[in-house]
């Protein structure tokens, strides 16, 4: 049976999803199942805004064949975005230079990081970054910067010519049944601000799920977009994916 393609909702926070996980259980196998392209069609056509990867340099779920088969699989969707982060001193460049995404995300994790677990220091990787972040966007790519929630960080990410941030949001989901959430609030809502000042564009992700993603969108200024992996694809093995990204999409809605 053909889905009919949903069209987003529009909201001014838009939904990413990062489909690392559904590589990571198709390659305990050599089926090619679940495929990393089918689940992408499944999120576009139930109103998914864009399509998150992380390749890092092992292959431990995304494969470098899994880059340019999203890439050419959102050709079709010239609406949605595709958004590829990692260490762009590993190999992140060169899917920039091969696919050109509109959105390229530099996270500052080590080759054999389990996750990433926090953000781009400055000034100390200042200038090191600077000459990518122009390269990248030369071919076309939004440039975001893994920050943690700091906002004495957020004029040296503008500093060196980054488009966005995306502010590093597990403390906040770490603390979302403790006395610190409130903080943990207050603590991203002055990091976003702060990067709005600056003229930065916010993004955010890592551990957002429907319990706190609402909360985090309404108190959190200006926040364009959120990627989410790991909850959504756990909820989708319950749910499917079509019913899965219509709740993270009412989470969103919600907020406003």
């Amino acid at each position: 049976m053909t889905v009919a393609p949903r069209t987003p909702q529009p909201s001014t926070t838009a939904l990413s999803v990062n489909l690392n996980k559904v590589a990571l259980v198709r390659n305990t196998r050599h089926l090619g199942i679940p495929s990393v392209t089918r689940a992408a069609t499944l999120c576009l056509q139930a109103g998914a805004h864009g399509i998150t990867v992380h390749p890092r340099p092992d292959e431990r779920h995304i494969r470098a064949h899994d880059v340019h088969d999203l890439a050419e699989l959102l050709k079709a969707w010239p609406d949605r975005e595709f958004n590829i982060e990692g260490n762009p001193f590993h190999n992140l460049m060169g899917f920039v230079r091969a696919v050109r995404p509109q959105q390229v995300t530099f996270v500052p994790d080590s080759e054999g990081q389990f996750t990433s677990d926090h953000g781009w220091n400055f000034p100390a990787d200042a200038e090191r970054l600077r000459p990518l972040i122009a390269e990248a966007q030369a071919l076309g790519a939004r440039v975001s910067l893994f920050m943690d929630a700091e906002p004495d960080q957020m004029a040296g990410a503008k500093a060196v010519g980054a488009d966005r941030v995306e502010l590093y949001t597990e403390p906040y989901a770490a603390a979302w049944h403790t006395p610190q959430r409130d903080a943990q609030l207050e603590r991203f809502r002055a990091a976003a601000q702060a990067a709005l000042d600056f003229g930065l564009g916010v993004n955010a992700g890592h551990d957002l799920n429907r319990d706190n993603l609402t909360a985090f969108v309404r108190t959190v200024p200006g926040v364009s977009e959120v990627s989410i992996g790991h909850a959504l694809i756990a909820d989708a093995l319950e749910l499917g994916y079509s019913e899965t990204i219509a709740a993270y999409n009412h989470c969103i809605s919600a907020a406003r």
